[in-house]
């Protein structure tokens, strides 16, 4: 189904905080992500320049979102989760332009259409 009102919000986070960033998102109408588990790499001295200690063990959960609730899911991520936070996490969101078999939701949509 096309679609331009869904995005994609990728949250990168230390090992073990994935769970804490999907609590957030639920809390704000996120119904699901999925969790990969991932391994972060950068050279020794971009860490010093930014004065942040490197944890190798990374999660990135991926969360399909309505376009309406994307800014209030990302900044509750940076508050709660962000750089200067344990989780050190970064977000970043990508439209979507194709959905299918998300959420009887968006399906019920597409029937209407």
């Amino acid at each position: 189904m096309k679609t331009n009102n869904h995005e994609v919000i990728f949250a990168i986070v230390n090992s073990g905080f994935a769970e804490d960033v999907m609590d957030i998102a639920r809390d704000l109408g996120v119904r699901g992500g999925t969790i990969l588990n991932a391994r972060g790499v950068v050279k020794e001295d971009a860490a010093a320049f930014f004065g942040i200690t490197l944890h190798e063990d990374k999660e990135i959960l991926m969360m399909v979102v309505e376009r309406d609730i994307r800014d209030q899911v990302l900044n509750a991520i940076y508050k709660e989760m962000g750089m200067a936070k344990k989780a050190k996490g970064i977000a970043f969101s990508l439209p979507v332009s194709d959905v299918a078999g998300l959420a009887p939701k968006i399906e019920a949509a597409a029937e209407e259409a």
